[in-house]
């Protein structure tokens, strides 16, 4: 059977928690005779369905800071991406069918199919290789979907309410008779660090060259960090950011792309491990193209002249700046997992344990790779805090519009950083309050839980 109805079939039998009443899809039982995936090349088709599961949530990025669009424009948008423009409380204003939320949770059905899948097939010398790296691969691609939804869909991680506060639906086996109901935080992030701790023993130490969106083991140890630091838990996040960097850390220097390209880089770019995007039904999508979105001004002056990503990242043709590449090689916005992240998680992390000349050491080494050849004065700082504010700061200059900032403003406004987000539409202005209950959206109306 061929690729598209492998997917297929998987689709018609298995159950998802995808925005749909459960008793309604129970009423359409499939024929007996839909093929059914049960070999490790049916499992590894699934995994690679690049177009199903290497999207992420758009929501997040909508609501953050990177940009603004001109009122015009705005009012052409759908209504859930208006609403989250400015931060109204009921985003989808009744309507259903919501891709954040549906993309992530069919991405948990597939990999619930392979790791059901999996406990049915014989292991044997010649095979194990191959089932380990597929469980690991179901693994984190399930995680990477929870943590993913989690950034949405739930509050910043609070270790003094993650016991009671929510966190969103776990779903685990492909079984439709499975109760489903939310988890608590606490639950999400221990089902989270549980799978991608598991993967990180099964999947390969080298990230592919040819196909990125198959996890390895640095992207496992690279999403790790990621959660962790997302939790604030920032031993944890250093650690696994150095384990990540240990196994991969190339860099790409910025003097080797064409500035004039309007891709100036390529999906299999050698700083990817892990590549996933911006689903494709948001507005971001068109930054690439659409002169009406524009980055924030104060973020676009706060590159330097000689700073190879102001016209890498951006391109002022219409007159503003405006989104020109991402490491994704196409018009999409990058998500995924590259190495200059886990440098400047690393770096974070030394900051905050009084390792500043370990914390300058990784940046520095960083922004070598982004400046004009032999224009770049390396950091110093005196003081770990000074330290600390320099990193955040070209954190958020070397990675807009990789789906990050969000979370960043979620879990550094829970320590008092103040980031207030601001819009302004036909001269009314609106704001999100830091730690407002609107960090996180709302689960979609048609969802039954």
């Amino acid at each position: 059977m061929n690729k598209k109805n492998i997917i297929l079939s998987v689709t018609i039998i298995c159950w998802s928690l995808i925005s749909c009443n459960k008793k309604e899809f129970l009423d359409e039982r499939p024929d007996s005779d839909v093929f059914v995936p049960t070999t490790l090349e049916d499992f590894q088709t699934l995994l690679d369905n690049y177009e199903k599961m290497s999207v992420t949530p758009a929501l997040g990025e909508l609501s953050a800071d990177n940009y603004y669009l001109v009122p015009s424009f705005w009012e052409l948008l759908s209504t859930k991406e208006k609403n989250a423009y400015i931060w109204t409380p009921d985003t989808y204003n009744g309507e259903g069918k919501i891709a954040d939320w549906n993309s992530p949770y069919e991405q948990i059905l597939y990999t619930n199919v392979v790791l059901d899948g999996l406990k049915k097939v014989t292991i044997s010398p010649g095979n194990r290789q191959q089932w380990e790296h597929l469980k690991g691969a179901a693994l984190f691609i399930r995680a990477y979907a929870f943590y993913n939804l989690a950034q949405v869909f739930a509050l910043p991680y609070d270790a003094a309410t993650a016991n009671t506060d929510l966190g969103i639906p776990l779903k685990l086996t492909p079984n439709v008779d499975e109760p489903i109901k939310r988890s608590t935080l606490e639950q999400t992030y221990l089902q989270i660090l549980n799978d991608l701790k598991e993967a990180t023993e099964l999947l390969p130490d080298s990230v592919s060259d040819g196909n990125r969106n198959r996890p390895s083991k640095p992207a496992a140890y690279a999403q790790l960090a990621r959660v962790y630091l997302s939790m604030r838990q920032y031993a944890n996040a250093g650690l696994y950011a150095d384990s990540s960097l240990q196994y991969y850390s190339t860099l790409i220097n910025y003097n080797t792309r064409d500035v004039n390209a309007p891709r100036p880089f390529d999906r299999n770019n050698p700083e990817t491990m892990y590549q996933s995007r911006l689903i494709e039904n948001n507005v971001l999508k068109g930054g690439t193209t659409i002169k009406d979105i524009i980055v924030d001004t104060a973020l676009y002056r706060s590159y330097a002249t000689n700073d190879l990503r102001r016209v890498l990242f951006f391109s002022t043709s219409s007159g503003n700046p405006t989104i020109k590449g991402s490491y994704n090689g196409t018009i999409f916005v990058f998500t995924g997992l590259a190495t200059d992240e886990m440098y400047l998680v690393r770096a974070e992390c030394r900051a905050r344990t009084e390792n500043i000349a370990g914390a300058m050491n990784d940046l520095n080494h960083l922004l070598q790779q982004r400046w004009k050849t032999n224009t770049y004065v390396p950091y110093t700082a005196q003081t770990a805090n000074e330290a600390l504010n320099i990193i955040l700061q070209e954190r958020r200059k070397e990675m807009p519009f990789r789906g990050v900032r969000w979370t960043d403003i979620r879990r550094l406004n829970l320590e008092s950083a103040g980031i207030i987000p601001r819009r302004k539409i036909n001269n009314q202005v609106y704001t999100l309050p830091v730690n407002s209950p609107l960090y996180a959206l709302p689960i979609p109306p048609d969802v039954t839980l």
